[in-house]
This record gives C-alpha cells, structure tokens and sequence, in this order.
C-alpha cells in the first residue's frame, strides 16, 4: 500500500467528524486494526478499500492517492432515505461491475448478444425480488402473473437458454435471421491490467465481485 492511503482516509474521517470507533464499526472492522490502517502500520485488501471508498463517498483512485479528484464517474445507486446511512456496499460492488459488463457489450456491438444477457440479469433480480416481496404472505400477488409455483422453474431455464445463446453468438453463430453476432474482431482483450485502465472507478468493484463470488463457491 502507498503512503498516500493512510493520510487520505485519516483525513477524510476526521473532516465528515467520524470518530475511529464508529468508522471502523460501521466498515465492519475493528478499532484496532483501523488504527493500524491509518497509521500504515498494516496494509489492507481490496476489499477493505472498496468498502471505505464508499462509506466516505470518494473513489478507490482519490483514497490511492491516484488522482486529487475526490469524484470519479461513478454509476449513480441511489442510496436509502436515511442520508447518514452507510452505503451499501455490496449492492454498489454489484453495480459497478453491471456498469463494465454493459461496457464491454457496448464494444462488441452485438444488440443480440446485449439482449441476451440482460434477460440473463434481469431474470436474476426478477428471481431476488419475488423471492422477498412472496416471503410476506400478506403482500398481494397480482403484481405477478407468472405463478409462484412455476417462476422460478421458468425464470431459470430463461437464464440458462440466454446464457447458452450467449455462448453462441460469442462464436460467432447465427440463431436466427435477425441476430446479429458477435465479430470476433470486435471481441476485447481483457485482463486486470486492461480493465483497471479502461475502468478505474469500477474495476475495484468487479475484482472483489469475482473474489467474493469464488469464495462463495469455494465453501462446503
């Protein structure tokens, strides 16, 4: 970690009044260990670094000492009614990397492809969303006409139909006389280097997904 990343969120802290046990209990750390963060005592994870970058509303570039601009272009999340409420975090990670998922589309320049994986996506959330409106028996459930006992069946074979046309057009093949494949020439190299280039305000945001995502997958 560079010397800039202590200064900056010991600073920040002390400007919005924040005392060091409640950052660090709201950043889910403890005092301790936040101490040893802004004294540069110990170095953090990217985690740790999205996570503050958020709380004080700054991007991970600002906190890095990368750039003298506190705002980067960031996809805009509205946030909870309460503004002192601390961001949410996850919802902000997964955002972010939607916003470079789009982007990398937007190169490809495949409407079909595009249009499968947003019904992909949508279909995620559209599953994340009945799932916790239907939990309340109470809540009506005409704002669905799909039934509960088959959505979820559908909603995922949706999803993976869209993902095994993804496939497809990615190689090249054509599903129909309307679609549109990708070209392999408009196919992006991609690495970590590339994409912390192409996208410095987000690309912290998807490597923790994909870390955090793996981990899930990794556990019993």
């Amino acid at each position: 970690m560079n010397n800039d990343f202590p200064r900056i969120i010991t600073l920040l802290r002390k400007e919005q009044g924040i005392s060091q046990k409640q950052a660090a209990s709201d950043l889910g750390i403890s005092q301790a260990l936040l101490s040893h963060y802004e004294k540069g005592i110990r170095e953090c994870g990217l985690d740790f670094i999205v996570r503050t970058a958020d709380y004080y509303g700054v991007s991970c570039d600002y906190l890095l000492g990368k750039t003298p601009h506190r705002q980067g272009e960031k996809l805009h999340v509205p946030e909870t009614e309460d503004s002192h409420a601390v961001p949410n975090v996850d919802r902000k990670i997964i955002s972010n990397s939607i916003h470079i998922v789009f982007a990398i589309l937007k190169k490809i320049n495949s409407k079909s492809l595009t249009r499968q994986v947003t019904v992909y996506l949508s279909c995620a959330v559209y599953n994340a969303f009945r799932m916790l409106y239907s939990a309340n028996a109470k809540n009506p459930q005409g704002l669905f006409k799909t039934g509960s006992g088959l959505s979820e069946a559908l909603t995922s074979g949706s999803m993976h139909l869209s993902l095994a046309k993804s496939h497809a057009l990615l190689s090249g093949e054509k599903l129909s006389d309307e679609d549109e494949p990708a070209a392999k020439d408009a196919l992006p190299a991609l690495n970590s280097e590339s994409l912390s280039t192409d996208y410095p305000d987000w690309a912290p945001s998807l490597f923790a997904l994909v870390k955090n995502t793996e981990s899930e997958l990794g556990k019993d």
